[in-house]
């Protein structure tokens, strides 16, 4: 919220008032460009540990 410039990068874009308010983490006010990435790639982190 500090920024001079915040972009947002998401999946879907929806209709306003089709989620919860209190689902959004930042609020539209502060949110000046919207990047949609219909297809992103999904880095999952996985620990693999030796046998002992």
């Amino acid at each position: 919220m500090a920024g001079k410039i915040t972009i947002v990068e998401v999946e879907v874009l929806v209709e306003t008032g089709e989620i919860d308010p209190d689902d959004v983490h930042t609020p539209g006010i502060f949110v000046h460009r919207i990047v949609v990435n219909a297809t992103p790639e999904k880095r999952i982190e996985q620990r693999t540990l030796r046998a002992q």
